[in-house]
């Protein structure tokens, strides 16, 4: 965990142009100061990621939307004043302070005001900015703690803030609302059902748009075992049927499924909570861990796409994505 100074270390190093690995409530993420394009520049590449792949900036409140934004739609108040701080991040047209390497050549920025208590310090103490995707490799499982940071970025990140474990899991909802009405580009942490009553109209989930967004590629948060999807019903079957043909495989099952005998040699269960919640909180934790117990294919079904579900059904069709 963080101790005594730590903010000041990170506030250092992101002021030298470096990169901070910081703890959010969603995931951590890989931070550097948003208005240094060379800083900006190594994110992409200690990651991997393609360049025009938009970056999140982190502000450190709703106050601050308007020095990043050329203009803010009514709308977009109304979304930040109730979920900022908080997991929603949104898509509104750049003011001439962010470069465009942060928003992938495009006119548009991805702001966000954590709810993490070390994020927030952090960017108080800093003043500025900070563009952060996960801190991860490009596409793979995104990091719910430092441990995972560390492992996946080694030596490339200069400082690892370790604020502990997320308490929500997954991304950030992503709201672009720089056309004629919102639209969700990537499902997260504050549901459709919430947004909608702030803003008082049906919000459109665009899921298939051309990536103006974090999150947007078709494979995303992927293990290194393959995942197939299947109904429900048909997890075990299918978990039988890779398993007769040589397959270490690992079943991501709803309770009501769950089979009544402990995992053999060659399969590996982890029962899914009944909690949308805890299913979003835990579910890259279950991911690394059916890659850690040696599983080269995944079974799981997507959950009923409402609340919390519609995000945890995105990342798994993502995982499930072509590589």
């Amino acid at each position: 965990m963080a101790e005594a100074g730590d903010i000041e270390r990170a506030v250092h190093v992101l002021r030298a142009g470096g990169l901070v690995a910081i703890p959010t409530e969603t995931v951590y993420g890989l931070g550097a100061d948003a208005e240094n394009s060379t800083a900006v520049v190594r994110i992409f590449a200690v990651k991997g990621r393609p360049s025009n792949h938009p970056l999140i900036v982190h502000i450190g409140s709703a106050s601050q939307l308007d020095d990043w934004a050329a203009e803010v739609p009514e709308p977009a108040r109304r979304l930040a004043a109730r979920f900022w701080p908080g997991p929603m991040t949104l898509v509104v047209r750049r003011s001439p302070r962010v470069p465009l390497v942060v928003t992938g050549g495009l006119e548009s920025v991805a702001l966000r005001v954590p709810a993490h208590p070390l994020a927030l310090s952090l960017l108080s103490a800093f003043g500025g900015g900070v563009a952060a995707p996960s801190a991860n490799r490009f596409g793979a499982v995104s990091p719910t703690n430092a441990r995972h940071v560390r492992e996946a970025l080694g030596d490339a990140v200069d400082f690892v803030l370790d604020g502990g474990a997320c308490a929500v899991g997954v991304e950030s909802t992503i709201v672009d609302v720089t056309g004629d009405a919102p639209a969700i580009l990537r499902p997260g942490g504050v549901s459709r059902e919430d947004l909608e009553r702030v803003i008082e109209r049906r919000l459109p989930v665009n899921l298939e748009a051309s990536v103006r967004a974090p999150g947007q590629h078709p494979s995303h948060y992927a293990p290194r075992a393959k995942v197939f999807l299947v109904e429900p019903d048909s997890i075990l079957a299918e978990g039988e049927r890779l398993q007769r043909l040589g397959r270490r495989v690992g079943l991501l099952l709803p309770a009501a499924f769950a089979p009544p005998h402990a995992s053999d040699a060659d399969q590996v269960v982890i029962v899914a909570p009944d909690s949308m919640a805890e299913y979003a909180r835990r579910l890259y934790e279950f991911l690394r861990e059916l890659d850690h117990r040696g599983c080269d294919v995944v079974v799981a079904s997507l959950p009923a796409e409402d609340g919390l579900g519609l995000a945890i059904a995105d990342r798994l069709r993502r995982a499930a994505g072509p590589r």
